[in-house]
């Protein structure tokens, strides 16, 4: 015999009865207590000296009071796992789980039966909430997925009665959904590959914009789809996860008219400013002879012709030099639209100063210009060029030579410059500002002035071909500023140039 099975025969029941933490109790064939141990003490509050002896009924257990699952025929023993409740000394009702068993003599006779039992209150009280809250929560997302259904059905209702054309694909490139009007076009295409129903490809699309739009970014792109030889507006945008799948929806509107409209129209343009270079180039060579006549009969035959008739000369030659002056600047509006972005960056500071120069020499009798330190543009020298001569030849002309100094400045921003020209003259009225950069629009304060009402156009197209923008503004203490906004990288616009 070894050590360890001496020492658990010779180890008293009692001491091992009374160590172990669940509660413990023997009881007769007359459900009589015969044995309570400390356990059993602690979790009910009755001391053995109160249980021994008494029926177990005493305990009101429930559902013990009502049968004895131990003595029970239809019970097979042993019972594990049972549960009940009992009331404690103190009164408090609590919750069991417990196992039973019959206690057989020698001969296999039943002469009496044991239950252990462990007070599980406490989890039973947090599963009756964890239960509640389960059910809360399924009821919760039972109203939510109604909820996300009824707005799905809404949702998918308002894309079915739109006129344009809508998809929705998934991250597999699958389409999900079609509505009615893509639906007449192609068919009923949902389940197939968008590249395949769309663009007739047999593979993801190199322009593909499913990334962008996963990155949580709205995408426009024209397209043509199917067979039909029709262009589209294309706007991507992404929509909810489900499932754990990503979509996106693109909505398709039909612009096949309206690109025509636009080739149309440039081409109409082209021919129009192709008709105006070449109308002011024959006017022009038309009347710089007739100054140079002018000029010559003026200078040689003073004396022969009386006061009013020199006045007569002199007044053909102003005019004719007005006119040559108008047909310049219609050349340069027409020639706007074939410039392009220059090799190398421009020196916007030395053209200013070109521009300086030359009119001092024209006429010194205009306020000081003063310019502050610029940024270099991508725009050639001739746009810039054309930009500074108008913007400060109209500030000469209207600012008086009295006046605070003309300032050239700009506004740096993260993807534009926006240089300006401001001056203290008389300004420009609020209802004339949306008019002055019309073309041959001349305001109020032009009276007697030089201009052909063509400058501030050449500027607004330049800034228009470059999709920037040009406006002017009000200058504290008063007087006019013009501000011409451009983007700092190369843009030139076919399509807004030819609309402008």
């Amino acid at each position: 015999m070894t050590d360890s099975h001496a020492i658990i025969q010779n180890m008293p029941l009692e001491q091992a009865l009374g160590t172990i933490p669940s509660g413990l109790f023997v009881v007769d064939k007359e459900m009589r207590i015969a044995y309570w141990n400390p356990a059993a003490e602690r979790i009910t509050g009755f001391p053995a000296e109160e249980a021994v002896g008494q029926h177990c009924s005493f305990l009101q257990g429930i559902p013990c009071g009502d049968s004895c699952g131990l003595y029970d025929d239809d019970s097979p023993k042993p019972i594990i796992g049972g549960r009940c409740t009992i009331v404690t000394k103190s009164g408090q009702t609590i919750h069991l789980l417990k196992n039973m068993e019959f206690l057989r003599n020698s001969d296999g006779e039943v002469i009496g039966g044991i239950e252990s039992f462990t007070d599980i209150t406490r989890q039973q009280t947090l599963e009756e909430s964890l239960r509640e809250q389960a059910a809360t929560l399924e009821a919760r997302v039972n109203e939510r997925t109604a909820e996300l259904q009824k707005s799905e059905l809404r949702f998918r209702t308002v894309l079915d009665n739109m006129d344009d054309m809508a998809y929705i694909a998934n991250e597999e490139y699958v389409l999900t959904f079609m509505n009615r009007p893509m639906l007449e076009i192609f068919g009923d295409q949902v389940g197939d590959s968008c590249f395949e129903v769309l663009h007739n490809e047999s593979s993801v699309c190199s322009w593909c914009p499913m990334d962008k739009v996963f990155r949580h970014r709205t995408v426009r792109d024209e397209r043509q789809l199917g067979n039909q030889g029709r262009i589209y507006e294309v706007v991507h945008s992404p929509l909810p996860v489900e499932d754990g799948i990503q979509q996106k929806l693109a909505v398709c509107r039909d612009i096949t008219a309206r690109k025509k409209a636009e080739l149309d129209l440039r081409e109409a343009n082209r021919e129009l400013d192709a008709f105006a270079h070449s109308i002011s180039h024959d006017l022009r060579g038309i009347l710089a002879p007739v100054v140079t006549y002018m000029d010559f009969i003026r200078m040689n035959y003073s004396e022969v012709f009386d006061e009013q008739i020199l006045q007569i000369f002199g007044e053909v030659e102003r005019q004719s030099e007005r006119a040559i002056a108008l047909l310049d600047d219609l050349l340069d509006l027409a020639q706007v639209s074939h410039v392009k972005p220059g090799d190398r960056p421009t020196n916007v500071n030395m053209i200013i100063d070109e521009v300086m120069n030359e009119l001092t020499l024209e006429d010194g009798d205009h306020p000081q210009i003063s310019s502050e330190k610029l940024p270099q543009s991508w725009l050639p020298d001739t746009l810039v060029y054309q930009i500074f001569t108008n913007l400060l030849r109209n500030a000469c002309r209207y600012a008086p030579q009295s006046s605070n100094a003309i300032e050239v400045g700009c506004w740096d921003e993260a993807k534009s410059v926006t240089y300006f020209v401001r001056d203290h003259g008389p300004g420009i009225s609020l209802p004339e500002r949306e008019k002055i950069f019309d073309i041959f629009y001349r305001g109020k304060t032009a009276k007697g002035k030089r201009g052909t009402g063509v400058g501030l156009a050449i500027v607004r197209k330049i800034a228009l071909r470059c999709q920037g923008q040009a406006w002017v503004e009000q200058t504290p203490g008063g007087g006019a500023t013009f501000c011409i906004s451009l983007p700092k990288t190369p843009v030139f616009s076919q399509q807004t140039e030819e609309t402008s």
